[in-house]
């Protein structure tokens, strides 16, 4: 997990191709320009992502004595504020700067390095993501050096990504970013043609937050993260950006000498990507011998090609560097639920058995929370099927009356996200990944042995997480009440719809609130080939919300859980984190003063209040 950031001062914006607002906005000087967040917040905020290292490389554009734009890397001048916001430059003619900034979390390569990566012609990367595939990478390999050596081979086309190849048998940037198998987000500067290269991954599993020139705030930017400075009441001065691959190009006015980039949003070329992100299920409407025949071995084959897929998304999961191994080097988001069984199950298989496990269980209820309980009788499940191994139930306590500076901070974590929902599970899933709690440790005193819990703070820098599984076999309460209204057709619309919002509605606010604490959060259930295998199914093998609760809903992941060995993590039936660690119910009394006025009110989807 890395933080990255790019600031562009003293250049005018062309958004027409996006179509959006085409108002064009620069930097003319210190005295008139605008801005809500200085660059040693964005640091800050990317150093708690990044603990590792935290570099940063400036570069001005300007024109030489034929008026053709040149670039200069930045060597003495320290960085300033003045300078990101000042269009009157003087340096050789300067046009505009862009500042790259870069934070790392270790977790890949034989030896540190430090973002930005620059290379001998002059191309800048900082990268946030992890490449599974689609790009050829030794096991002892930094996949960030890596991607950097194939992007500086990119030809400098804009226009041919739809082609198998640039000339020359090179790849374009898109074709060879659409390569990647893997969560990423990424911001390039490719020096020959003088164009910014930006993006993140097909399904959105990392956070680029984008804010485009404006009266607030006259720069171009691009962060991981919203710094707490940009106040939470300032609309919009955030968005999320939307999953894809971007370029920026860079062009000197002729008409009244200034700065111009182009802004333009290329194709996806890989075939894979679009089926994914279109998200369409062959067979949907069964016909009634299909809902009642006995299973077959055809369904059994089925499940076994999901448990495959998972626990080889999960080994690819688990790759990490030695550099910062400690003895718990991968965790789990552990409610007890079905999710999080199947991946603390599977993560056993592909871990080396002398490491031990950190299973991360947050509770608002203290002992009485569903989540805790069940995380409780998860861990006892867990230890009949892996006795050798160490499970470290970390048991994470809070209230959220005594958790006010820390509301504030996740309330920029999950910025532009604003609603009391978000706040909760961003609450829920900070606290989590932070793994500072208990566990349970046992004691012997005068030939009797009794159980005490004692202070852990978990050392792993990888997190599972089981988004995903839900939006994919139906999981949530409200998929139910649609198969009601509008059987099979109408419930594979709310899925489908579901997955292609994923990125907004969740994945960059998890992400923001995970990375915080100098963990990665890793998706095994949106593992490109786990999506295609699940599509590949008909949406009867998946689910069958006919049946009960805990029965027919996720039916073919509880299926695995019992190839597993999971018996009983295989009947739970779903609950939310917020519902599950009862954060929900004390935000309802704190701010509307009981349950039942927080349900009049829609409180979850409510509008935060500044605080």
């Amino acid at each position: 997990m890395c933080g990255i950031a790019l600031i562009i001062s003293g250049v005018r914006i062309d958004l027409s191709s996006l179509l959006l607002d085409t108002t064009i906005y620069s930097s003319l000087s210190e005295e008139t320009a605008n801005f809500l967040c200085s660059v040693d917040d964005i640091k800050v905020s990317l150093r708690r992502r990044g603990p590792d290292s935290l570099g940063s490389k400036s570069i001005f554009l300007h024109t030489d004595e034929e008026k053709t734009l040149q670039s200069s890397e930045e060597k003495d001048e320290p960085i300033t504020q003045s300078l990101l916001i000042n269009n009157s430059l003087s340096n050789n003619n300067s046009l505009g700067k862009a500042l790259f900034i870069g934070a790392t979390l270790q977790l890949r390569g034989q030896s540190p390095i430090t973002q930005p990566l620059m290379d001998k012609s002059g191309n800048i990367l900082v990268y946030n993501g992890e490449v599974f595939g689609g790009i050829e990478l030794s096991s002892d390999s930094n996949d960030t050096e890596v991607l950097m050596n194939s992007l500086s081979e990119c030809c400098n086309c804009l226009s041919h990504e739809h082609e198998g190849t640039c000339g020359n048998n090179k790849y374009s940037v898109p074709q060879l970013l659409s390569k990647i198998k893997g969560p990423w987000a990424l911001i390039y500067w490719q020096e020959k043609s003088k164009t910014i290269w930006f993006g993140r991954d097909a399904l959105g599993r990392r956070s680029l937050l984008v804010h485009w020139p404006s009266v607030k705030d006259s720069r171009f930017l691009l962060s991981s993260v919203s710094p707490p400075s940009a106040a939470i009441d300032e609309l919009n001065f955030w968005e999320e950006l939307p999953c894809g691959v971007y370029s920026m190009s860079m062009s000197a006015s002729k008409m009244d000498e200034n700065l111009v980039g182009e802004v333009k949003r290329h194709n996806w070329t890989e075939f894979l990507l679009e089926e994914l992100i279109n998200w369409n299920r062959t067979f949907v409407e069964p016909k009634p011998e299909d809902l009642t025949k006995l299973i077959s071995s055809q369904r059994g084959n089925l499940h076994e090609e999901v448990l495959a897929a998972l626990k080889e998304s999960v080994r690819r999961r688990t790759i990490f560097s030695r550099i910062h191994l400690g003895k718990s080097p991968v965790a789990v988001l552990f409610s007890g639920g079905l999710d999080s069984m199947i991946l603390a199950a599977l993560l056993d298989q592909c871990l080396d058995p002398k490491f031990e496990i950190d299973l991360l269980n947050v509770s608002f209820d203290g002992e009485s929370a569903p989540d805790r309980m069940s995380a409780r009788a998860g861990v006892k499940e867990l230890r009949k099927i892996a006795p050798l191994r160490r499970w470290n139930l970390v048991q994470i306590d809070a209230e959220l009356s005594k958790l006010t500076s820390e509301t504030k901070h996740v309330l920029s974590l999950i910025n532009p996200s604003n609603t009391y929902m978000d706040l909760n599970i961003g609450i829920a899933l900070w606290l989590a990944a932070g793994g500072d709690g208990y566990v349970s440790e046992e004691i012997t005193e005068t030939n009797n042995s009794k159980c005490q819990l004692a202070k852990y703070k978990s050392d792993s820098r990888i997190l599972l997480v089981g988004s995903g599984a839900d939006e994919q076999c139906a999981g949530y309460g409200r998929y139910r009440t649609k198969f009601r209204e509008t059987s099979w057709g109408g419930l594979n619309e709310e899925m489908k719809l579901d997955m292609q919002r994923i990125w907004k509605r969740n994945l960059g606010r998890d992400d923001r609130c995970i990375a915080d604490n100098g963990k990665e959060a890793r998706f095994p259930f949106l593992d490109e080939d786990v999506i295609r295998i699940l599509l590949d199914i008909p949406l009867w093998e998946i689910t069958d919300l006919r049946q009960p609760s805990g029965v027919g809903d996720k039916k073919i992941l509880r299926e695995v859980a019992r190839m597993l060995h999971l018996n009983e993590g295989a009947i739970l039936p779903k609950r939310a984190i917020q519902f599950g660690s009862r954060i929900a119910q004390q935000s309802n009394r704190k701010n509307y003063g009981s349950n039942r006025a927080a349900n009049q009110a829609s409180a979850g989807s409510a509008f935060i209040h500044p605080i």
